[in-house]
């Protein structure tokens, strides 16, 4: 990968797009398409086609997608599925039309079977149920990956490159506390509460569930060690974690630690816990690379973020 080749970074705006972006801008990478959505609908077909024509990515980082947390999964199964659907698969029909040379596309644990209670490796993929309140968005990173996967033996070359993180966290999260996913809305959730000298917070399940968090950073850097060729994985799709979980209950008292709340914390076990467990076996991974930042660190690191940029 040569500095002055095209590069394409779809949601550069986003969690993951924009850490990417900023890891290629440190690193010298200057030839960086990214356009915002008002000028590149990336649902539109047309749209991306012209863009992928006249711009000529040769590399290519699809962080674009329509996420969210539990409840906004529950509410809207149909556009997580229809909007992933159309934006993946528009970024991919033109990376192959202009010659792409590699294309990253992530995946989510959420893909992977719901009642496993050993960490899971990328061969549980369709070996079990789904969780339900992901159902759509699932669908849409299952149907994702194995497109990579048959593009790849289509093509006799790994062009597209899908991997699999864990729960990401860091600056640039959504924080809405409706729409958000459980660390960043834990930020919310207290930061509020400090504000507002509330005596309680009052959180969804019984916070039994675990779950494992990269920070977003270490996520930007292994793209960029992937796509520089500096580490070079042949076995596809792989799992990108720390190898390390905890529970919502655990996560809760060091989230609130770092906010500095110092208030009661009740469970609504009428909400839904979800997934019990997502550990992913990251191994293969790990082999070449392992995450640097420390849970602890990578949450003060995004609450003094948040503190700058959301608290205002």
């Amino acid at each position: 990968m040569k500095k002055n080749e095209s590069i394409f970074i779809a949601g550069h705006n986003g969690l993951i797009g924009s850490a990417i972006h900023k890891v290629f801008i440190d690193n010298d990478y200057k030839n960086i398409n990214i356009l915002d959505r008002s000028d590149l609908n990336l649902e539109n077909q047309s749209q991306v086609e012209d863009f992928f024509c006249n711009y000529k990515p040769m590399y290519v980082i699809n962080a674009a997608g329509f996420v969210g947390g539990i409840e906004i999964n529950k509410n809207r199964p149909g556009d997580f599925l229809r909007k992933n659907l159309l934006i993946q698969q528009n970024i991919f029909n033109s990376s192959i039309k202009n010659n792409a040379k590699k294309v990253i596309f992530f995946g989510s644990s959420c893909m992977y079977p719901n009642n496993l209670k050993r960490a899971i490796n990328e061969d549980d993929l369709l070996q079990g149920n789904i969780e339900k309140t992901s159902i759509g968005y699932a669908l849409s990173k299952i149907t994702g990956i194995y497109s990579c996967l048959l593009f790849n033996e289509q093509y006799k070359k790994n062009i597209f490159i899908p991997l699999i993180p864990n729960s990401i966290y860091g600056p640039n999260d959504n924080f809405d506390i409706g729409s958000s996913h459980v660390l960043s809305a834990l930020i919310s959730k207290f930061h509020s509460a400090k504000i507002k000298n509330e005596q309680s917070v009052t959180l969804w399940g019984s916070g039994t569930p675990r779950r494992e968090f990269i920070y977003v950073d270490d996520l930007a850097e292994i793209c960029l060690l992937i796509l520089t060729g500096k580490v070079n994985i042949n076995s596809l799709p792989i799992n990108i974690g720390t190898g390390e979980d905890i529970s919502i209950k655990e996560l809760s008292l060091i989230v609130s630690r770092v906010v500095g709340y110092s208030g009661n914390i009740l469970w609504d076990k009428s909400k839904p816990n979800g997934t019990m467990r997502k550990l992913l076996d990251s191994s293969k991974l790990h082999s070449y690379w392992k995450p640097k930042t420390s849970l602890i660190s990578g949450i003060e690191k995004t609450y003094d973020w948040y503190k700058k940029f959301i608290d205002i």
